[in-house]
């Protein structure tokens, strides 16, 4: 008998059976398509010009740099199609049975910010949208949006994977017909682009600014989404290659990144700001400001399903017994709040480039520890019955201190090459040594990763057909 393809997802962090794991290729890249189909990506474009680098650069950066953050993000979903096991779980091979909730929590914080700052987008581009036909920016309104958009994500999420791919599969070609028209709107329209946009920068300040785009925004944003990349290939058939996962995911992100990056940048260019509400206004109006909105709102949401149904596994992996659909509500209500911090804070390019470095800061380490583990120590095979058992009989210990070691190892060494905007993301030897140039994301990422390898020298754990126990 067929299955219905919108159904209420029942899993929580237990291996996903093979009986329904059906989920495509072309489903994944979907998923990821809708997921970057968003304002965010504007505004990320639309940095490289706010901090004064001229518009080639900025594409460079964007092109380039998502070629490495893209291709790191995708080796994350194999493991996940490989083993059945979402991505927190999974880390309880490298950081022990426990040692694990150190990056479960963090995955949980951060995606409650993720979700304050993707709600940011619709919310401020809706009302300067509302704004030509006369509706004011004041709190009221600004409350009202969020509630519908917070609503509608917190829905879809709570529903589960299911529902997230029906979503994503039936609205992304629509939205993609969308930023085509809008793109064509953009830079067929004269005065849009400067072209001709150079850096007045001094050659050195240039470069340590390049480094800095490319930590948050190039490879940046490909490593941002590591923590979860298993939370939904999990439900692709181990009959479908780990080439063709790899590839899916790869396309769905990088071309959507890179073309809305792009049109963020030219159309910065111009305005010079990256508050999409003003970009829009510059460029938009009429009709096509109607477009404008049908994809704003479409974008956040399909970007925050995946954060709230992926916060739920993170609660779940840190051992919280509570059921999955009751915890999304949770985090919906958390999300809510955190909204309301970047949609009224008095700078948000400069708060949204803080918030990045920080997650670059945590995330570079937890790469690497996780790509040294599975695909250099375990060569991808992960014996997915012992993830599952108690701390004291766990084949990967209560707390794997060679994993807990090799992270924080990382994360102090990518603070030594870091250089943000705040003092303590300024490390001294980016500073002092490097004239500012941000090698952070490489060497927390190579740091970790060697650092693991060097100290986790005992035999891996060998791949058995033990069954799982329950959670």
């Amino acid at each position: 008998m067929a299955r219905t393809e919108l159904r209420l997802d029942e899993h929580a962090i237990e291996p996903i059976p093979e009986s329904d794991r059906d989920s495509t290729g072309p489903q994944q890249m979907w998923i990821w398509a809708g997921a970057n189909i968003a304002p965010i990506n504007w505004a990320l474009g639309a940095l490289g010009i706010i901090l004064k680098l001229g518009l080639w650069d900025t594409i460079a950066v964007i092109v380039l740099g998502n070629l490495v953050g893209c291709a790191l993000f995708a080796s994350f979903t194999v493991m996940g199609h490989k083993t059945g096991v979402n991505q927190m779980v999974l880390s309880r091979a490298a950081f022990g049975r426990r040692g694990a909730y150190l990056p479960a929590t963090l995955v949980f914080l951060m995606t409650l910010g993720w979700i304050g700052v993707n709600t940011y987008f619709p919310v401020k581009v809706s009302m300067g949208i509302l704004g030509q036909f006369g509706v004011p920016d004041t709190a009221v309104p600004n409350l009202i949006v969020i509630t519908i958009i917070m609503a509608l994500q917190v829905g879809i999420g709570t529903y589960g994977f299911y529902a997230i791919r029906t979503f994503e599969k039936y609205t992304v070609p629509a939205t993609v017909a969308i930023m085509l028209l809008i793109s064509i709107a953009a830079w067929s329209q004269p005065g849009v682009v400067n072209w001709g946009l150079v850096s007045p920068l001094a050659p050195g300040e240039r470069f340590a600014m390049i480094t800095l785009l490319t930590a948050a925004i190039g490879v940046g944003w490909g490593i941002s989404w590591v923590t979860w990349a298993s939370d939904y290939s999990r439900f692709v058939p181990k009959s479908q290659s780990s080439v063709s996962v790899f590839g899916y995911s790869f396309f769905g992100m990088y071309v959507p990144v890179v073309w809305l990056g792009v049109l963020g940048a030219t159309i910065a260019s111009v305005t010079q700001d990256a508050d999409p509400a003003k970009m829009v206004s510059a460029v938009f109006g009429g009709p096509m400001a109607v477009l404008v909105l049908a994809l704003v709102l479409h974008g956040p949401i399909a970007t925050n399903i995946l954060n709230v149904y992926s916060a739920t596994l993170a609660l779940l992996s840190i051992g919280v017994r509570v059921r999955r659909m009751l915890l999304a509500l949770i985090v919906g209500a958390a999300g809510y709040l955190v909204t309301f911090y970047f949609v009224f804070a008095p700078d948000f390019a400069q708060a949204f480039d803080h918030w990045m470095l920080g997650l670059i800061m945590w995330l570079s380490p937890f790469a690497g520890v996780a790509l040294a583990d599975f695909y250099v120590k375990r060569k991808g095979e992960v014996d997915v019955a012992e993830l599952y058992k108690s701390p004291e009989t766990s084949a990967y210990g209560d707390v794997n201190w060679a994993g807990i070691v090799a992270f924080f190892g990382g994360l102090i060494s990518g603070w030594f090459f870091q250089n943000g905007l705040l003092p303590v993301f300024q490390g001294p030897i980016s500073v002092h040594l490097l004239g500012g140039a941000d090698l952070s994301w490489l060497v927390g990422t190579l740091v970790a990763g060697g650092l693991y390898l060097a100290l986790s020298r005992k035999p891996a754990v060998a791949m058995t057909a033990a069954a799982v126990p329950g959670e």
